[in-house]
């Protein structure tokens, strides 16, 4: 499985309901993309109330069960229309450690986003069953309805990532201060 996101910086006096029209209209197009496991379309202000963000940001977070389908997807036409709206964007992507996703994900309203750095020479197999051992405690909070762990050789990096079925059971178990949160629009999830 690969994790993949890739995020548009948006000018401090955008208007975002541009966005939130974007993906109410648009969203939908991707709930049946062959490969595709789910596609968060995220959203933060930065003067939100429940996603504060140091930026106004657009930031589709994706999970593949496979490099075919992302491919498919940033070689297709919905990836060169997003392109031509908001620009050319760096593409993260990850390999997947564990995850866990929900039947409900499509019902998900909020999430949250932590990129944590892998010290040099770190223990990387004991690191992995820590992360993974995380996920599968962190999958049976109340609220939680897709949980992710990815590795990132390249920048020495984990995500780790949560949908939300709302902001209240986010915040119930506490969130670190470096944590991304964002508003979700919608989420496509085929099969589901």
């Amino acid at each position: 499985m690969i994790a993949m996101q890739y995020n548009f910086v948006l000018p401090a006096d955008y208007n975002m309901d541009i966005v939130r029209q974007r993906i109410a209209s648009k969203g939908h197009m991707l709930d049946n993309f062959p490969g595709l496991v789910f596609k968060a379309y995220l959203h933060a202000s930065k003067h939100g109330v429940s996603t504060p963000s140091m930026h106004n940001v657009y930031a589709p977070f994706y999970l593949w069960d496979g490099s075919e389908g992302m491919s498919n997807f940033l070689c297709g036409d919905g990836f060169a229309a997003v392109s031509q709206a908001f620009g050319w964007p760096a593409v993260k992507h990850w390999a997947v450690w564990h995850s866990h996703v929900d039947d409900k994900v499509r019902s998900a309203r909020f999430a949250t986003r932590q990129v944590i750095p892998v010290a040099p020479y770190s223990a990387l197999g004991t690191l992995r069953e820590v992360e993974i051992a995380s996920v599968k405690t962190a999958s049976q909070q109340d609220g939680a309805l897709a949980v992710l762990v990815a590795f990132d050789p390249d920048e020495w990096t984990l995500v780790c990532f949560t949908l939300w079925s709302d902001t209240s059971a986010a915040l119930a178990v506490g969130l670190p201060a470096d944590v991304q949160c964002y508003d979700v629009g919608h989420v496509s999830a085929p099969g589901r």
